[in-house]
C-alpha cells in the first residue's frame, strides 16, 4: 500500500506545494493586521495543498462473515500538538507515535476479533491536533513548523496515513471531529475573529477533501460548523451508545484535572443545557488520561502523544506518558465493553 509521504515526494506535487507555499507567505505578509484576510489566506493554502495530493483508495479488508454480535472500535485521538518542540518531542516524533497508534489499534482489534467481529471504527478527533502559532507568548520558540505547514502539509499527511491504516483494517471508518483551543487563529486578536475560524477545523476539512478526491466512500465525517458559531461539540452515535465529544477547555481548573468542574458542567449539560442526550463524554485538553464515573455516565479524558513537558512539570507538577484511549463498544446494548490505555512511548 503506497504511503502518502511517497506521493508527496513526487516532483509535480512538490512543485505545486512550493508554489502554494510562496503565494501563501505573500498573502500572510499583506494581511498580518487584517485577521479576516489572514483566514482567507489559510483557506486558500488549504485548497492548494489538497489539490496537490493524489492518493489511491485503500483496498477493502477481508470480510468477516461471522454471525456473532459485532462491536465497534472507537479510538480517541487528541492533543497531538503537532510541531510542538520539547526535549523529546517534535513533528517527527508525533508522526512516529501516530504510526505506532495505528499499529496498536490493529493489534488490539485482532484480539477482540478472536471472539467476535469488529468491522467498523469510529474515530473521535478531539482537537489540538495542531499546536498553533500565536496561542501564548513565546510560542514561536517552541515549534518546528508554522501554521501553514501544520495545517496543509504535515497535518494532512499524518492524519491521512493514520486513517488509511484504519481503512485497511476496518470495513468502514466514521470520524467525528471537534476543535481545540490551539486551533485559534489570530493570537491575542482571536476574540475579534469569526467564531467558526479554527485551524483544527481547517485541517479536518482538508483531510476530508483528500478522501473525497480519492473517491473513498468507506469513510464518513461529522465536522460541526456553520452559522458563525464555534460549534464546539458533537454527539457521536455508535448504535445505542451516544458520546458527547468536546475538546475539554470548556472546563475551568488548575493544578491538574478539574474534578468538580467535570461534575458540574457535564451534569448540567445532561440536565438540559444541551438538547442532545448522551451516555458518555470524550475529551482531550488535559494531557492526562483518566476514566471518571459520573453516576451512569463515564467521562473519558484523553492523553496526548507528547511526553516531557517543561511547563507542566514546573507549573502543574504533572507529567504523563504519551497515551490515547481505545474503546470497544457494543452498539446493540449501547455500552463500552473494553477500554485500553494505548501507550505510545
Amino acid at each position: 500500500m503506497p504511503e502518502v509521504s511517497e506521493t508527496l515526494r513526487l516532483e509535480s506535487e512538490l512543485l505545486e506545494l512550493k508554489s502554494a507555499h510562496s503565494r501563501t507567505l505573500r498573502d500572510l505578509d499583506k494581511s498580518r493586521a487584517k485577521t479576516s484576510e489572514l483566514v482567507d489566506a489559510v483557506y486558500r493554502a488549504a485548497l492548494d495543498a489538497s489539490r496537490a495530493l493524489s492518493i489511491k483508495p485503500v483496498g477493502m479488508p477481508k470480510a468477516d462473515s461471522r454471525k456473532r454480535l459485532e462491536e465497534v472500535a472507537v479510538p480517541l485521538v487528541s492533543d497531538l500538538q503537532l510541531a510542538k518542540v520539547t526535549p523529546d518531542y517534535n513533528s517527527k516524533v508525533c508522526e512516529q507515535r501516530m504510526e505506532l497508534l495505528g499499529d496498536k489499534i490493529t493489534k488490539l482489534a485482532a484480539i477482540q476479533r478472536s471472539d467476535h467481529p469488529v468491522r467498523k471504527a469510529h474515530v473521535l478527533l478531539l482537537g489540538d491536533i495542531i499546536e498553533g502559532a500565536l496561542i501564548f507568548p513565546g510560542q514561536s520558540f517552541l515549534v518546528d513548523a508554522g501554521l501553514y505547514r501544520q495545517v496543509t502539509v504535515d497535518g494532512p499527511r499524518i492524519l491521512v496515513n493514520f486513517l488509511r491504516r484504519l481503512l485497511s483494517e476496518f470495513e468502514t471508518v466514521e470520524v467525528t471531529a471537534v476543535i481545540g483551543n490551539h486551533g485559534r487563529i489570530g493570537g491575542r486578536s482571536s476574540r475579534d475573529m469569526d467564531k467558526e475560524d479554527n485551524a483544527d477545523r481547517m485541517l479536518y476539512r482538508i483531510v476530508k477533501t483528500i478522501f473525497d478526491s480519492m473517491g473513498e466512500k468507506r469513510i464518513t465525517w461529522t465536522i460541526p460548523d456553520g452559522a458563525r458559531e464555534s460549534n464546539w461539540y458533537s454527539v457521536a452515535q455508535v448504535g445505542k451508545w451516544k458520546c458527547l465529544c468536546l475538546h475539554g477547555d470548556q472546563m475551568r481548573g488548575h493544578s491538574g484535572l478539574p474534578w468538580y468542574g467535570f461534575q458540574k458542567k457535564i451534569n448540567s449539560w445532561a440536565a438540559g443545557a444541551l438538547p442532545e442526550e448522551f451516555d458518555a463524554v470524550a475529551m482531550g485538553h488535559w494531557h492526562q488520561i483518566a476514566s471518571i464515573p459520573l453516576n451512569k455516565r463515564t467521562v473519558y479524558v484523553n492523553g496526548s502523544t507528547e511526553s516531557y513537558n517543561t511547563y507542566a512539570q514546573e507549573q502543574l507538577a504533572a507529567q504523563s506518558d504519551p497515551q490515547q484511549w481505545l474503546l470497544f463498544v457494543n452498539p446493540t446494548v449501547g455500552e463500552v465493553t473494553a477500554q485500553y490505555q494505548v501507550r505510545l512511548g
